[in-house]
């Protein structure tokens, strides 16, 4: 069976062509011109702001012109995220999809399903004659992954409607009505080579097949990030081994866990076969210390063919092992105004060596629904950087989104879970960034609701889409617009 075939089918069509346009962050060119293909073919206006968000209006059906309008909102790009043994490009290939045991998966990648399933319930109501509503604004942004950008630069005027569902969560049952605001803290340092000590032998260290996933909605569950482990190893290992390091690589995006780190490093020849059994003895250490969170953990060490001719200078591999393993990484701080949520956290995404210009750049970020909460934990986190002397810079950061339980839109949500499935839907806030809180900036009378079928590890290559959830997701969003007013 494909995902064609699954019920409902106007959804399920619509998101399989979408996972067969190419639509990395920042290069969505491709989506932006189908998605203007798809609405000239179908006989709808549309309109494209000088950012790249599109919308596509329809009219409201007989009876509904004089509701308010209603827009669906999703963003078009996907993270990128790939197992390490896997050949793809995410620029040119379809995604290549599969059902297993009632979860649709990718070949090896990222599935898009965030948040190309909510993308495709858009067009499915725009596609749908049967349905009853009010005018339809489907807004489809840009880049919001990687900085909100479509978000930010919304054009004047692109929105009339009074209530905006998102579409980018991601467990069905739930309905969000807040979410967590956030900066980037990105930080710089040169670094001095000295040439490879004779007498050494160099291993790569190998940390891998953790489980990653989304930086805000995952950070609460105790999972590894693999930057840390590795880290935690050499400086335990530094002085005892004489460690030198010539690389360092782990992480990717800046709103993924960790999953994978490998380093080149260098010991005397003769402490090598120690300090290879040192290491995975620390391997199981961990595994045990995760065993409740990372079932698939694994630790591996193998020789390097060709020594390296330069390593970092001992100072500044001091300076670097001291700043991974002292920047605060996952929740900083617990809400008190809503018990259970994540209020604070950081993630330490990525430590690149740019060995060319001999540059090591390392990437966090920082999450919280209080903004002076955010900002503290971005100066936390700055500081630790300049006591190693490092550069660092800030993004521009973007707001949370605040609640406000007493919606009609939120009561009306309520009121058509209830009906249909006779059951109490969660009503909650997000500790992950949704555009939200940008889109109220620009249309303060907005009242919003968010939610969307159930997802489990987004942002890596195990993310899935559970299928029981995509109808519920459609039942609701097609009540909901018949019964707004």
């Amino acid at each position: 069976m494909t995902i064609r075939e699954l019920e409902p089918k106007l959804i399920w069509e619509q998101f399989d062509d979408i996972t067969r346009v190419p639509r990395p962050s920042k290069k969505e060119e491709k989506i932006i011109a189908w998605l203007e293909e798809f609405a000239v073919k179908h006989g709808f206006e549309h309109e494209k702001d000088a950012t790249g968000n599109v919308v596509i209006r329809k009219a409201a059906t007989a009876g509904y012109e004089n509701r308010p309008a209603v827009i669906l909102q999703s963003h078009m790009d996907m993270v990128c995220e790939k197992r390490s043994d896997v050949e793809f490009d995410f620029d040119n290939d379809p995604i290549r999809t599969f059902i297993k045991d009632g979860w649709v998966y990718a070949e090896g990648t990222t599935l898009g399903a965030d948040c190309g399933i909510g993308m495709a319930a858009a067009l499915a109501v725009l596609l749908d004659e049967t349905l009853e509503h009010p005018a339809i604004e489907a807004l489809f942004t840009v880049d919001e992954e990687t900085g909100l950008t479509g978000a930010f630069g919304l054009g004047e005027g692109m929105l009339t409607g009074k209530y905006l569902i998102n579409l980018d969560s991601e467990d069905e049952g739930e309905l969000f009505i807040g979410c967590a605001g956030g900066i980037d803290t990105v930080a710089h340092m040169d670094y001095e080579t000295e040439e490879a000590p004779e007498g050494y032998s160099f291993v790569r260290l190998e940390v891998g097949d953790l489980l990653g996933g989304h930086s805000g909605d995952d950070i609460d569950k105790g999972r590894a990030n693999s930057n840390k482990l590795l880290a935690r190893f050499l400086y335990n290992a530094i002085d005892t081994f004489q460690v030198v390091l010539a690389d360092f690589n782990g992480g990717n995006l800046r709103n993924a866990i960790p999953r994978e780190a490998y380093a080149i490093v260098g010991v005397p020849t003769e402490s090598k076969e120690d300090f290879e059994e040192r290491y995975l003895e620390f391997g199981q250490a961990l595994m045990e210390e995760f065993k409740h969170t990372e079932p698939d953990m694994r630790f591996a060490v193998e020789d390097v063919e060709k020594a390296p001719a330069v390593v970092m200078s001992n100072d500044d591999l001091c300076y670097l092992l001291l700043t991974i393993v002292g920047l605060p990484n996952g929740v900083l701080a617990m809400s008190f105004a809503m018990p259970g949520l994540v209020e604070t956290s950081s993630n330490l995404a990525s430590i690149k060596f740019n060995h060319e210009e001999q540059k090591i750049t390392v990437t966090t970020s920082q999450r919280s629904s209080v903004e002076s909460a955010k900002l503290y934990a971005a100066q936390t986190i700055e500081s630790v950087f300049y006591l190693s002397g490092f550069d660092v810079e800030h993004s521009d950061g973007y707001p949370g989104w605040a609640p406000n339980p007493d919606s009609q839109l939120l009561k009306t949500s309520v009121e058509c879970y209830r009906r249909l499935f006779d059951a109490e839907p969660k009503v909650r806030a997000i500790h992950a960034g949704l555009e939200c809180g940008l889109f109220l900036e620009k249309y303060p009378h907005l009242e919003m609701v968010s939610f969307g079928p159930t997802l489990r590890g987004v942002h890596s290559p195990d993310e899935r889409l559970e299928i029981s959830t995509v109808d519920k997701f459609w039942k609701l969003l097609v009540e909901l617009l018949k019964n707004l007013d």
